[in-house]
């Protein structure tokens, strides 16, 4: 006997399936680390020498409705300067913020949040709630399709489709594909370029960027921006890298749930859409340097910063 659809069942599949993309994917809760002090820590660049520069838990902020938001202060510059605490922001997706988490945002003086996040990611997490007094800045940065592709393979249940999207290297794949689309692209250039002259100008600082996840494209901006200032290239890395540390425990759950609920009969498939890894990273590097010679040049050609604004955001973040 043919089974009868049930309309309530598909649509729970449903939001179970767009509850991956919120938590697991590239450009898309549970509990945190402790709230950092945001004055004690000192980072001496040992990265340089191949070690990370901080544990995971340092500069991150505790929220229950959000996983990977951080401080960017505390770096230090490759000539001794170091990044201000409380100026500069990373996070993930605000919009399941509780109200014990917006009395802990509202202490940050947040005057914006830039929001990376697609149309259709902010339909399936919902709008950023924000602390009094600050203001929404939404510059939305294309995905190539990435979230409807892995939407469809998730909802659909069907194993086969899974692994035809997603297996055989397919998500680390595709997850390079992006990274490269971060310089390639015109408009995510101008999106970036836009943050980085934000912060410069100073005017709407304090600030925290973010897209869904936090490890993406909020990831490549804090790279960026930590090049730009001055901090060595292997801090920026590993600053990056904590994303897969800080949000291993809510991706582990976000795979049980997949599994228990039947939607995947394989969840390890999204594991390199949920994680940043050195190559995601060096697949943008090495696209920088193909396009413009040097990561010096992609922010000035690439992204259009004169010598000017990068004086002002020195003159901003460090001290």
């Amino acid at each position: 006997m043919r089974r009868t659809r049930n309309p309530a069942r598909s649509r729970a599949m449903a939001r179970v399936a767009s509850a991956v993309l919120s938590t697991a994917l590239v450009l898309t809760g549970c509990s945190h680390t402790s709230h950092p002090s945001h004055t004690a820590h000192q980072d001496t660049g040992k990265a340089a020498e191949g070690s990370r520069p901080v544990p995971p838990d340092a500069r991150h902020i505790a929220l229950k409705g959000a996983v990977n938001v951080r401080d960017l202060g505390g770096y230090r510059t490759s000539d001794g300067k170091q990044l201000r605490y409380g100026v500069v922001f990373r996070g993930d997706a605000l919009g399941k913020l509780t109200p014990a988490d917006l009395a802990v945002t509202s202490k940050l003086g947040l005057k914006s949040v830039v929001d990376f996040r697609l149309p259709v990611e902010v339909r399936t997490d919902g709008a950023d709630r924000l602390p009094k007094g600050a203001s929404a800045i939404p510059l939305p940065i294309d995905d190539t399709g990435l979230y409807e592709r892995t939407t469809a393979a998730i909802g659909s249940r069907d194993p086969a489709q899974q692994q035809k999207a997603l297996g055989d290297g397919k998500g680390a794949q595709t997850m390079q594909r992006i990274y490269r689309t971060f310089v390639t692209e015109a408009g995510a250039r101008h999106q970036f370029a836009k943050v980085l002259d934000t912060i410069a100008d100073g005017k709407r600082l304090p600030l925290l960027f973010h897209c869904t996840s936090g490890k993406d494209r909020t990831g490549w901006m804090s790279y960026v921006l930590l090049r730009a200032v001055g901090v060595p290239a292997r801090t920026a890395e590993a600053d990056y890298l904590l994303s897969s540390d800080i949000r291993k425990t809510a991706d582990e759950k976000t795979r049980e749930g997949l599994k228990k609920s039947g939607v995947m009969k394989d969840p390890q498939l999204i594991v390199p859409l949920q994680e940043v890894r050195k190559d995601y990273l060096g697949a943008a590097l090495t696209e920088a340097d193909h396009r413009y010679g040097s990561f010096d040049a992609y922010l000035s050609k690439g992204l259009g910063l004169d010598a000017g604004t990068l004086h002002k955001l020195r003159t901003r973040l460090l001290k």
